[in-house]
């Protein structure tokens, strides 16, 4: 037991002696990596993934992709489904209080200031209106279209299994 706290400290020691010596006496190079540089150059996917996260056809068996879809567009659907009807019930729900209350003298809507407003959005509108798509719409959209190209059993498999869940 002795002798194995003595190599303990003399362990402890010589680490100790390595880290004074080697303070402040850098003489390797050392570059810099400007991440936000390289990361600006990556795809959406491959952020979110990680630098592997390439066409899956090349991963797994068509069933397992199919598979992987199916399931992750079920359990899509089926959340939006649920949170579809919860948004519409509450809209709705919304919207009859407002006229209930309208009709019974608690809530008096000012018209002519409603049409005028709503005049003055669609000028802004026009004013907005222009048939160019920005340049980083365009570029993400070409993402997604190499994505789906690259990964067609798992897409397809994602939308066959949203369907389903949206109509359970």
């Amino acid at each position: 037991m002795d002798s194995v706290l003595n190599f303990k400290r003399s362990e402890r020691s010589e680490l100790a002696e390595m880290a004074a010596s080697s303070q402040g006496n850098f003489e390797g190079n050392f570059d810099s990596l400007d991440l936000g540089e390289f990361a600006e150059k990556q795809p959406w996917w491959r952020k979110l993934l990680g630098q592997e996260s390439g066409p899956s056809a090349e991963k797994y068996s068509v069933a397992t992709q199919l598979l992987i879809g199916g399931v992750t567009g079920w359990c899509t659907g089926f959340i939006f489904q649920k949170v579809g009807k919860l948004a519409a019930t509450a809209v709705g729900g919304g919207f009859f209080l407002l006229q209930l209350a309208s009709h019974t003298g608690y809530i008096k809507v000012d018209w002519q200031r409603v049409e005028k407003d709503m005049k003055k959005a669609k000028e802004q509108l026009k004013i907005r209106k222009s048939n160019q798509i920005p340049t980083k719409v365009k570029s993400k959209a070409e993402e997604v279209v190499s994505f789906v190209k690259k990964n067609v059993l798992v897409t397809g498999g994602f939308f066959g299994g949203f369907l389903l869940g949206m109509a359970s």
